[in-house]
């Protein structure tokens, strides 16, 4: 049988299971919110930053207010964080997003695991999760200050690193096939021919941009509100305690956070986090345009375009032996479409700043977050599984070229747009050449087209 101990808040009682480090706050979240539980807990990211956040408080108070944080509370409280901040004490944080709009519950379950397993750590009753963990804090600025430190660090340490070594693998499909020529297409219709390096080129260009935009979304996400406590004046924050946490902040990160200018804004708006989204949301658009463009120069192998072959990873169908399906471009449209509709999610939210504070705080972290986790595995498994496996049917390109009509531009500056126009459409009506189209109207001569009609030199 489970046991339980007794643990106190502002409103009395309440039994908490003996082996687990929370409090009664977390407890008497846990029972009230019974949504999603073991599907949507708070993100990990989340509580990783938590204990960055509180750890860079306990140094930050030392320094401000050493007689409220000893040297030894300081250093079970920083002992304690650390293992939060290393998911040692992951089993701990039981809370799910749809709770508080604020986070206070998922501050305060971070504030009751840091002063139990700090008083574990110091043999006695030390730490108090309100007095000592959260001291110079509030709920109102540590979730989002959380927020912002968990979406920089998921930006760096997962989604760029994956978009670069995408950008890369590109390039090297580029150099590898500069000297491929295919027939375009417009309007899913046969337009004039490019290089296949060219058609890559602008895949490579669109994650480059996404990457910039990325790049440029980080800088409003660097903004802490920590130092605005309950509504952004600062209340029970000892002066320059916003300047000084974001600096240690800084320092265990080894990223760059600052303090935010205006502590009322800091606490009611996400827009940096919309605008980060937003540059989410295109790469998700320019990944859909890939795995589309991928899946259709692949489609076949008979009675498609079959213009490239893709890796064969698994059987494709239940039904229809030796079928081989484009899997990973269906995961990376999928992915594109689930980010599309995180973005709605985090844009409502965002819009829900009343008064002194945002109260959609949980559910916009959970989206940013998941989509930035979402795109960063896709785009690995894409690259790793189809992207670098791509090859260039070349034998299937030129035939396909060849049967172009859209060739047939080339000779508007001899002919004439209309003349071109009544070439393509014999072609075509009686499926001729270009060739015996224009001479059985009688507008060149075999000589005269051979030397105007070369296609490579059309790109």
């Amino acid at each position: 049988m489970r046991e339980f101990r007794t643990e106190h808040d502002s409103m009395g009682s309440v039994e908490v299971p003996a082996d687990r480090l929370w409090g009664a706050q977390t407890e008497r979240s846990r029972r009230n919110f019974p949504i999603g539980v073991g599907i949507e807990t708070m993100p990990d990211e989340i509580i990783h930053a938590f204990g960055l956040v509180k750890k860079a408080a306990a140094l930050t108070n030392r320094t401000l207010q050493p007689q409220k944080i000893t040297e030894e509370k300081c250093a079970c409280l920083c002992a304690a964080a650390d293992e939060v901040i290393s998911g040692k004490l992951s089993e701990h944080f039981p809370l799910v997003v749809w709770q508080t709009g604020s986070g206070t519950q998922t501050n305060m379950n971070a504030n009751e695991v840091i002063a139990n397993r700090g008083n574990q750590l110091a043999g006695k009753k030390l730490l108090h999760p309100n007095d000592d963990v959260n001291c110079a804090q509030s709920s109102n600025d540590t979730f989002p200050t959380a927020m912002h430190v968990a979406a920089v660090l998921a930006l760096e340490k997962q989604l760029l690193p994956a978009l670069e070594e995408m950008i890369a693998e590109l390039q090297r499909l580029e150099a590898e096939n500069s000297d491929t020529i295919k027939c375009g297409r417009t309007h899913l219709q046969d337009a004039v021919p490019l290089r296949f390096s060219q058609e890559i080129s602008g895949w490579r260009t669109g994650f480059e941009q996404d990457r910039r935009m990325l790049l440029a979304a980080l800088p409003p996400l660097r903004e802490l509100a920590l130092g605005g406590t309950a509504v952004g004046t600062g209340l029970n924050a000892p002066a320059g305690f916003d300047l000084l946490v974001a600096e240690k902040l800084s320092e265990l990160t080894g990223s760059s956070f600052k303090t935010a200018q205006n502590k009322f804004h800091a606490l009611t708006s996400l827009d940096e986090l919309v605008f980060a989204h937003g540059a989410l949301k295109a790469l998700a658009a320019d990944l859909m345009k890939l795995a589309n463009d991928v899946r259709m120069l692949a489609s076949g192998p008979r009675c498609g375009l079959g213009e490239i072959t893709i890796p064969a990873n698994e059987p494709g169908s239940s039904i229809m032996p030796g079928k081989v399906n484009p899997t990973q471009c269906e995961q990376a449209t999928m992915v594109a479409v689930q980010v599309m509709a995180n973005d709605t999610a985090v844009g409502l939210a965002a819009s829900q700043g009343n008064f002194q504070l945002n109260v959609f705080l949980p559910v916009c972290a959970d989206n940013f977050l998941r989509s930035v986790r979402l795109l960063s595995d896709s785009l690995q498994a894409f690259r790793q599984n189809c992207v670098c496996g791509i090859q260039a049917n070349r034998t299937k390109m030129q035939e396909n070229l060849q049967r172009s009509l859209m060739l047939v531009t080339a000779l508007n500056p001899h002919i004439g747009y209309e003349n071109a126009a009544k070439v393509a459409k014999l072609a075509y009506e009686e499926n001729l050449t270009l060739r015996q189209a224009c001479l059985q109207l009688g507008f060149l001569t075999g000589e005269q087209f051979d030397a105007v009609f070369h296609p490579e030199a059309m790109v």
